[in-house]
């Protein structure tokens, strides 16, 4: 008889960060021809994901940008929908970098930033697992000092903070190349919907897709919020 052996379990990829070793999981996105393999510590989907992820209840408080959330997910589908070659793109709080790296893969040329030294490292891990050539930067929009100009300007879930729209709104008008086009995803969060609004009044053309993400119901809803400049 010949001996049977039992497939062994593969040894799940590991992160390094200040509070330890961090186990990673994957998430796949298959669009059309096009798939994508993205590493994160966990993905945060539904309210209560979130709201159990904040408390810090699963495990120590991560960074944000480590976890895979679902608006990353609707701008990655969003992206995924419209022409990209050869356009110029940066990408604000890159996080686990899935929009950016979809967008570099459809033939965009893309700039990821992120504050988190952790979160730059994940990016350039999954740049890698896909195959595709983009920059990551480390910078804080509260000490920007970038002055490119960006054909696209694109973020999932950034818009949460009232305190950091004042550095939010000074990007946009200082990186979006005229005829340029913001691309942001966010679930309806209210401090996000006021910045929104604002933009709006001053004079902003302001049209969004409404998505949904998740298995479990009630699946999130996620809007992907299009800006361009006023006319």
């Amino acid at each position: 008889m010949r001996p049977v052996t039992r497939p062994t379990a593969p040894t799940p990829e590991i992160l390094s960060t200040t509070v330890g070793d961090l186990p990673l999981e994957e998430y796949r996105l298959t669009l059309g021809k096009h798939s994508w393999s993205i590493l994160h510590t966990g993905a945060i989907l539904s309210h209560e994901d979130e709201d159990r992820f904040l408390r810090g209840e699963d495990q120590p408080r991560l960074p944000y940008g480590l976890a895979l959330w679902p608006a990353a997910i609707a701008l990655a589908h969003e992206l995924a929908e419209r022409p990209l070659t050869s356009l110029r793109v940066l990408e604000l709080g890159a996080g686990t970098g899935l929009p950016g790296i979809v967008a570099a893969k459809l033939g965009a040329r893309v700039v990821q930033t992120d504050r988190n030294a952790a979160a730059l490292v994940m990016c350039r891990r999954n740049a890698e697992r896909n195959g595709v050539v983009l920059e990551q930067r480390a910078a804080d929009w509260t000490a920007w000092s970038e002055t490119e100009a960006y054909d696209l300007i694109i973020g999932a879930d950034i818009l949460y903070a009232d305190s950091l729209h004042p550095a939010l709104r000074h990007i946009f008008g200082a990186n979006l190349a005229p005829g340029g086009r913001l691309l942001l995803s966010d679930p309806f969060r209210g401090d996000s919907l006021v910045l929104l609004e604002a933009m709006a009044a001053d004079g902003w053309n302001v049209t969004f897709n409404k998505w949904t993400v998740g298995v479990v119901p009630p699946p999130r809803p996620i809007g992907v919020f299009a800006l361009t400049r006023p006319s």
